[in-house]
């Protein structure tokens, strides 16, 4: 009978020790997942200030854009915001697509798929003081065919 309340206790802290790990990491990734709620929130809006809640001041976007390395900083990135929501937000869908995350850093596939454009972004994130912020964005623009 002792055996078998040891194999029993033994078995749930196995599951313990299994569970917690796996409970912190789902902690973590809702946390990335909202940091970037801030950047959807931007862009739904037109307004910089959400964006500048979530990308780090030191940040960089990059791209390949006419064939060529682009490249800008996030706050000249955020200075383009219109001030006023999309005429054609209705239609615009925003996804987080995937997130990796290693201890404090992230990585993180999102996806905005417009009416005349999809881009796919990769963000960089570290969690610095507590937060997640974005220090690096690359991405790829996939123009639509105009029906």
């Amino acid at each position: 009978m002792k055996k078998l309340v040891l194999i029993a206790l033994l078995s749930l802290l196995g599951a313990v020790a299994v569970w917690l790990p796996a409970r912190a990491q789902n902690a973590e990734e809702a946390a990335v997942r909202q940091a970037l709620e801030h950047y959807f929130r931007g862009h739904a809006t037109g307004q910089g200030e959400p964006m500048r809640k979530v990308f780090h001041p030191d940040s960089k976007l990059f791209a390949i854009r006419d064939g060529k390395y682009w490249q800008i900083t996030s706050e000249e990135y955020i200075a383009l915001a219109p001030g006023k929501p999309p005429a054609d937000e209705a239609q615009r869908k925003r996804t987080v697509e995937s997130v990796d995350i290693t201890s404090t850093a992230a990585i993180a596939k999102v996806v905005l798929d417009y009416p005349h454009v999809k881009f796919t972004d990769y963000m960089s994130l570290l969690k610095i003081d507590g937060e997640w912020k974005i220090v690096n964005k690359i991405f790829h623009a996939e123009p639509k065919a105009k029906p």
